[in-house]
């Protein structure tokens, strides 16, 4: 098993628990104990494998897709067309869509590149905007002009600088 995929996966999974804003023991407990807290937390960590079956399952009950849970495509094409998250901070990279409305994409393949602290944070904020939107399961999200006033201020920055 590739570590670092399990780890991806991992990542996914805790990020989509943490934005429907439960615990471990939350989901054991709500899950009548199909889901127990270590296995989960040790799925998270990625030091074991989900399957596929079981990874449907724990879609189904976080009311997610299962591409939701699953660490996105590597690629070229995938961030090719994509803002860097980095450049929220510092103002580079923003790019608005085609109407001129102040949307901004992101390619949330790229929180990678982010320090551990704001990763954690737009994963979470990102994540939520994801859940919220029902469907919207890939790994490119379009946000709104008010959500980009409040991701500069999650990293202390103005609305023009992000």
């Amino acid at each position: 098993m590739d570590l670092s995929y399990a780890r991806q996966v991992g990542d996914q999974l805790r990020n989509v628990r943490k934005a429907k804003r439960l615990s471990l023991q939350a989901v054991e407990v709500k899950s009548v104990q199909e889901f127990k807290a270590s296995v989960l937390g040790a799925y998270e960590r990625g030091e074991r494998a989900i399957s596929v079956p079981r990874l449907q399952r724990l879609a189904h009950f976080y009311g997610v897709s299962v591409d939701q849970l699953l660490p996105p495509p590597a690629g070229p094409q995938a961030s090719e067309d994509a803002i860097d998250l980095r450049g929220l901070a510092n103002g580079d990279g923003v790019r608005t869509g085609p109407t001129g409305d102040g949307r901004v994409t992101i390619d949330l393949r790229r929180l990678g590149e982010l320090g551990p602290s704001d990763r954690e944070l737009l994963g979470r904020y990102l994540g939520m905007i994801q859940l919220q939107r029902h469907g919207d399961s890939g790994y490119m999200i379009t946000i709104r002009q008010e959500d980009l006033r409040a991701i500069a201020c999650l990293l202390e920055t103005t609305a023009e600088g992000a």
